[in-house]
C-alpha cells in the first residue's frame, strides 16, 4: 500500500519534534520529505549560546544527526528555501527550482530576528544573534574588535552579552526598560541578575532608546534620544523575533500576526498545518519551546488519525541558566488586580521567591538562585490553583525533594528534551543512576539549557531516599494526569488514598497497626511520617476503621472552632441556645481542616454568619444557613444552603452540611475550598434532599 506524502517546510525544533512523534505513533504511515534553509541538520538553538561561551561545540547541540534522518528514510533537503506553494496543484517550489508534491503540508517556518527600524542598523558589524553563522561571525569578530554592544536585555541579549565576554570583548547591553528581563522578572529578581552580571564583567545602560547606529559604513558606536554616546566596534541586536509568515501568506494561507491555526493546528487550508513559532493559536504565538513540542504531539496524533485533546494554549515559562544563575519565571507577573502571595528573600544565599495571585488564585511566579520548585509552582499556576496550596505543610522535609515528590508522575522535568519526571525516575531505578551528570547522559534531562538540572537532582535524592526507606517498584508513566501525592511516602492522591482504606475491612484482614496497613498500600516508609499519618488517621475514621489502629501517637484531631460573641438581645438567647445545641452535639467530631462556626443573632451582631465556615443567622422566618464563607484571605461570602423555621432544623441542616464535608474532603482542604471543588449548587442540592439531610445529621451523632 503506498504511503501518503508528508512535506515540512522547516528544520526547526518544533516541526521535527512533530515528526519525531508521528514516528512513535505510526512509523508507516508516511512518506516524510523536510525542507531546511540552513545547511545541517536539526539542532537546539536554545544552546547557541552555549557554543558561544565555548561550553558546547555544534556537534552538541545537534539534536537529530544525520544518520536518524537515514534510519527513519526521512529525506532531508538542506539549504532550500521554499518560496511558493501551490495550494491547488498541492506541491511546492524552491528558490533553487526544486518541485515537490505533497498530500499533507506542515508550516513549521519559525520565527526570524525582529529588527527595528533604526538609522544604520544596515552597516556592517551590525548583526543579530539567531543561527550557528551568526556565532561564527561574532567569534570571528572578536579576533579584531575588542567593543561590543548589545541592542536587548532580555534572554538573548544577556546570553549574547555572556557570550561576548567569554571571546575576550567589552560588552555594554542597552535595554529600554528599567530593568532586564523585564517580561519575565520583577525589579528586584532583575537586579539581583544584574548584579551577579556586573561581577561577570558585563555592562549595562538601561531606560536607554537608540536613536541610531554610528560610523560611515561600519558601525562605530550608539546615539542615544537623550543625546548621549556609546563607542562600539560590534552591534548585536536581541529585541525580539517575528513569525515566518511571507510564505505563507502569499499562498493565500489566513495569516495575523501569524499563520492562524484552530486547536488541532490546521490552517485555513485544507490539508496545511503550521506549528511552532509561525503559528499563531487563539490570538497568540509561542516563541518558548514547551508550547512548541505540546503543539507538535497534537499535530502528530491528528495526523495519525489518533484521538487527542485539543491544543487549548500554554502557560508561558522559563526555566533557565542565564550566565551560570538559575532563573524560573512562569504565568503573569503583573497586571491589574494581580496580588503578592509569597516573597522572601535571602541576601546570604543570593535567592529570591515570589509567587503571585489574583483572586485568590496562584497566577504567577518568580524564582531567582533557587528555581528546585519551579515544576512545581508551574503546575499551580497551571492548575490556577487556590492560594491555600501554597502553604507549607507541617514536618515538611528539604524543600526540594518535597517538590520533587509532589511533582505528578507525567510532568515533564526538562521541556528542551521533553523527558519527563517518572522517565527520569525509572532510569535512576533502573540503571542505578548516582549523579545528576549520570541522569542526563542516560536521559538528556539537563542536558540543553541547563534549567531543570535543580529539579533533576531533586529527583535523583527523592528516588533515593524512597530505596532507603524501603519502597519499591519502578515508576511508571500514567495514562492520566496523576493528582497530587498525599506526601513524599507515597504516589497515591487523596482520592485513591481515601477509597483504597474506605474498602480495607481491617477487622476481618486483621490488621490492628498503622505499619501493616502501610505495607500492604505499598508506602515508602514504614510508619508514613507527619505529613501522612493524621490523613491516613482522619480518612480511617471517617470509614469506620479507626478503633482497631495503633502507632498514630502525637496526632491531634482537627475540630471545630466557635465565634462566641453573642452580645445580649432580643434574639440572644436563641443564638445562645442553638449554639450550646450544636456545641454539645458536635463536641469531639474529627474535622479535615479547622471549621469556623459562627451563630449570630442578627443582622447587626458582632458575629458575621457570611464568613464563617458555617454560619447561622437569626431572623424574622427562622434561621438562614450559610456555608463555605472565610473571614481570612482569600475571603469569601458564604453562601446560602437553606432557611429553617425552628432551631432542630436549623441544627439538622447544619449537622448534614458538616457530615457531608467530613465525608467528602480531603484531608486538610478548607470548607470553602471544598465547596468550590463540589460546586455550591451540588451540595446544596444534596442537603436539601429531607431524608439525605437526616441521614447525615444521624451519622455525624453516631461517629462523636
Amino acid at each position: 500500500m503506498s504511503r501518503s506524502k508528508l512535506v515540512i517546510i522547516g528544520n526547526g525544533m518544533a516541526g521535527v519534534k512533530c515528526v519525531e512523534e508521528i514516528i512513535a505513533l505510526e512509523p508507516d504511515t508516511y512518506e516524510i520529505v523536510i525542507y531546511g534553509n540552513e545547511p545541517r541538520p536539526n539542532y537546539n538553538r536554545i544552546m547557541l549560546s552555549k557554543v558561544l561561551q565555548g561550553e558546547h561545540s555544534l556537534q552538541d547541540i545537534i539534536i537529530n544527526d544525520w544518520t536518524w534522518y537515514a534510519e527513519h528514510h526521512i529525506r532531508l533537503c538542506t539549504g532550500e528555501t521554499v518560496h511558493r506553494i501551490d495550494t491547488r496543484g498541492k506541491y511546492i517550489e524552491t528558490e533553487s527550482g526544486l518541485k515537490e508534491t505533497y498530500d499533507v503540508l506542515i508550516l513549521a517556518t519559525g520565527s526570524s530576528p525582529f529588527i527595528p527600524p533604526i538609522p544604520g542598523i544596515d552597516k556592517e558589524r551590525v548583526m543579530s544573534f539567531r543561527t550557528i553563522d551568526d556565532c561564527a561571525r561574532m567569534s570571528d569578530y572578536s579576533k579584531t574588535y575588542r567593543k561590543a554592544a548589545v541592542i536587548g536585555g532580555g534572554l538573548l541579549g544577556l546570553e549574547a552579552a555572556r557570550g561576548l565576554l567569554h571571546l575576550g570583548m567589552e560588552a555594554v547591553v542597552v535595554h529600554n526598560a528599567h530593568y532586564i528581563m523585564n517580561r519575565q522578572l520583577d525589579q528586584k529578581a532583575a537586579a539581583m541578575l544584574q548584579q551577579e552580571l556586573e561581577g561577570q564583567g558585563m555592562s549595562f545602560l538601561l531606560a536607554k532608546n537608540t536613536q541610531k547606529i554610528t560610523g560611515r559604513s561600519q558601525a562605530q558606536g550608539l546615539q542615544f534620544t537623550d543625546g548621549s554616546k556609546l563607542e562600539a566596534q560590534v552591534v548585536i541586536v536581541a529585541v525580539g523575533i517575528r513569525p515566518n509568515v511571507d510564505l505563507a501568506r502569499r499562498s493565500g494561507i489566513a495569516t495575523n500576526r501569524a499563520i492562524m491555526v484552530d486547536d488541532y493546528m490546521r490552517t485555513s487550508v485544507p490539508g496545511i498545518y503550521a506549528v511552532g513559532e509561525c503559528a499563531e493559536h487563539r490570538g497568540i504565538s509561542y516563541g518558548l519551546v514547551a508550547p512548541l513540542y505540546e503543539q507538535g504531539k497534537v499535530l502528530a496524533r491528528t495526523l495519525c488519525g489518533q484521538e487527542t485533546p485539543e491544543y487549548k494554549g500554554s502557560i508561558p515559562y522559563s526555566q533557565l541558566k542565564v550566565s551560570g544563575v538559575d532563573v524560573f519565571s512562569a504565568g503573569e507577573i503583573s497586571g491589574e488586580g494581580m496580588q503578592t502571595a509569597i516573597q522572601h528573600l535571602d541576601g546570604i544565599q543570593g535567592t529570591y521567591k515570589k509567587v503571585l495571585m489574583q483572586a485568590g488564585k496562584v497566577r504567577g511566579a518568580i524564582l531567582f538562585g533557587n528555581t528546585t520548585e519551579g515544576t512545581a509552582l508551574l503546575g499551580l499556576v497551571q492548575r490556577g490553583a487556590d492560594v491555600a496550596e501554597l502553604a507549607p505543610r507541617e514536618g515538611a522535609r528539604d524543600p526540594a525533594e518535597m517538590a520533587a515528590a509532589a511533582l505528578p508522575a507525567q510532568e515533564t522535568v526538562c521541556a528542551c528534551n521533553n523527558v519527563t519526571k517518572a522517565a527520569i525516575m525509572k532510569a535512576i531505578q533502573e540503571q542505578g543512576l548516582e549523579t545528576a551528570d549520570q541522569v542526563k547522559e542516560q536521559t538528556k534531562a539537563s542536558g540543553s539549557c541547563g534549567g531543570c538540572r535543580p529539579m533533576m537532582a531533586a529527583l535523583l535524592k527523592h528516588t533515593h531516599n524512597l530505596k532507603n526507606n524501603g519502597g519499591t517498584g519502578v515508576v511508571a508513566t500514567p495514562d492520566k494526569p496523576a493528582p497530587m501525592p498525599v506526601c513524599s511516602c507515597t504516589a497515591l492522591g487523596h482520592a485513591e488514598l481515601k477509597e483504597i482504606l474506605a474498602d480495607i475491612d481491617v477487622l476481618e484482614t486483621g490488621l490492628p497497626e498503622i505499619s501493616l496497613i502501610l505495607q500492604k498500600l505499598g508506602w515508602g516508609s514504614e510508619l508514613g511520617c507527619t505529613v501522612c499519618r493524621p490523613v491516613i488517621h482522619y480518612y480511617l475514621q471517617v470509614s469506620g476503621g479507626t478503633m482497631v489502629v495503633r502507632e498514630l501517637e502525637g496526632h491531634s484531631e482537627i475540630q471545630v472552632r466557635w465565634d462566641d460573641q453573642i452580645p445580649l438581645s432580643s434574639y440572644a438567647r436563641d443564638a445562645r441556645g442553638l449554639a450550646a445545641q450544636l456545641r454539645a452535639s458536635w463536641i469531639g467530631a474529627a474535622m479535615p481542616s479547622p471549621v469556623n462556626v459562627g451563630v449570630a443573632p442578627g443582622p447587626g451582631s458582632l458575629v458575621s454568619a457570611l464568613v464563617q465556615d458555617i454560619g447561622l443567622l437569626a431572623s424574622p422566618a427562622g434561621w438562614e444557613i450559610y456555608a463555605g464563607g472565610h473571614a481570612e484571605h482569600p475571603v469569601k461570602q458564604g453562601g446560602l444552603i437553606g432557611v429553617a423555621e425552628t432551631e432542630v432544623q436549623a441544627a439538622t441542616l447544619a449537622s448534614a452540611c458538616l457530615q457531608w464535608y467530613r465525608q467528602t474532603a480531603w484531608y486538610d482542604e478548607p470548607l470553602w475550598a471544598w465547596t468550590e471543588r463540589l460546586g455550591f449548587m451540588s451540595i446544596r442540592e444534596t442537603l436539601l434532599d429531607d431524608q439525605l439531610q437526616k441521614e447525615l445529621a444521624a451519622t455525624l451523632q453516631a461517629d462523636i
